[in-house]
């Protein structure tokens, strides 16, 4: 059936997590990218994680219904917040991880690794999840981790003339992480892939840097197509070879803008 099928998908990719942020609208941009707005549907992430620099009531309430509860989505303040009741900083335990979020105009110099391994320390985190300079970067520093999803909406910044559109959706299984850095250039989605495990050294990237994400030929298509629809709901996200307990491996790569309302 359609929901033991999204059971055993789930049961490979752990606990979502999407780490999103630096909308700045209406200050900056009027929306997000249609590519990405079609891609967000309710409800497919255990958690939503904003960095900031939100912008205005309506998205926080979008995010909000992103998450599979409203208490799932957690946001920090943003340098250009004005909404109320944002705190500076939060911390929550996902998987073995603990996560602290940040909108990073704190950490001087912005983006400095070793001003924000300040942070990471302060706060006693795994992995220090920060936006602010508009540009996604995933970092491994003194056995922590430092992720920036970058700016989503792709706003202007005056740290950077070059804002590429972008937010990381997270799968977190115990002490195992495995990022998916989503990218819009020259009007075109780019998915990488990153992995890596608590307290390790090392970011691991399995996908190439160039690749692109490509619609799956009609004649490749089988009865795994329901798992692949399901996929394409969570968030026409790429996942290579992911091993299926009804079958030996299943590839299953959707292209940018294929999730209609089905």
């Amino acid at each position: 059936s359609t929901q033991s099928t999204w059971d055993l998908i789930m049961s490979q990719l752990g606990e979502l997590v999407l780490l999103i942020g630096d909308f700045h609208i209406p200050q900056r941009c009027i929306d997000l990218p249609e590519i990405f707005k079609d891609m967000l549907v309710p409800t497919k992430m255990q958690y939503v994680l904003c960095t900031g620099n939100i912008g205005n009531k309506e998205t926080k309430e979008w995010l909000e219904t992103l998450a599979a509860n409203k208490n799932s989505a957690v946001f920090v303040r943003g340098d250009c917040d004005e909404l109320p009741d944002l705190p500076e900083t939060k911390t929550i335990k996902i998987g073995e991880f603990t996560i602290g979020l940040v909108h990073g105009h704190q950490a001087i110099p912005w983006g400095d690794l070793e001003a924000l391994a300040a942070i990471q320390r302060e706060l006693d985190c795994d992995i220090l999840v920060s936006g602010h300079t508009h540009q996604n970067k995933i970092n491994a520093y003194d056995g922590k981790y430092f992720i920036n999803p970058g700016s989503v909406t792709g706003a202007f910044s005056t740290i950077t003339n070059d804002v590429i559109p972008s937010f990381i959706l997270m799968a977190i299984q115990g002490n195992q992480a495995v990022l998916y850095v989503y990218e819009i250039i020259d009007g075109k989605q780019k998915v990488t892939q990153t992995k890596f495990s608590k307290n390790g050294t090392e970011v691991q990237k399995d996908m190439p840097e160039d690749k692109k994400v490509e619609p799956v030929p009609e004649e490749k298509k089988s009865e795994e197509q329901s798992a692949q629809i399901l996929f394409e709901c969570l968030l026409t996200v790429s996942y290579t070879h992911l091993t299926l307990p009804t079958k030996a491996q299943v590839q299953i790569s959707v292209v940018a803008g294929s999730l209609k309302k089905k």
